[in-house]
């Protein structure tokens, strides 16, 4: 299994019909982009002031198949419209089989 992990923080401000609208695009990948073998995501749970404030681990069959979801074009304009408008900071990670 090949990994992928990504967390945004959004810009100050964003309100909660937008954090929502970034929710549901991530729900509708999850069901458009056939190479995701499984797909979790939310929002943070607000324990801790400075976590990210969204959280994504996406699995695939191998690095090839998340090349794919990752140039799919669900992805790309979901990217391009939906995250990067609000977006503040991106971290993420890519692994396989340790």
């Amino acid at each position: 299994m090949f990994r992928h992990v990504v967390m945004f923080r959004l810009v100050d401000g964003v309100s909660a019909a937008v954090r929502d609208e970034i929710l549901q695009g991530l729900a509708s990948l999850a069901r458009e982009v056939p190479e995701i073998h499984s797909f979790t995501f939310g929002p943070d749970a607000g324990l801790a002031a400075g976590n990210f404030d969204i959280a994504v681990i996406a699995e695939f069959a191998d690095e090839a198949a998340y090349a794919r979801y990752a140039a799919h074009p669900a992805h790309v304009e979901f990217v391009s419209k939906k995250v990067r408008p609000y977006l503040s900071e991106r971290a993420a990670v890519q692994f396989g089989p340790a």
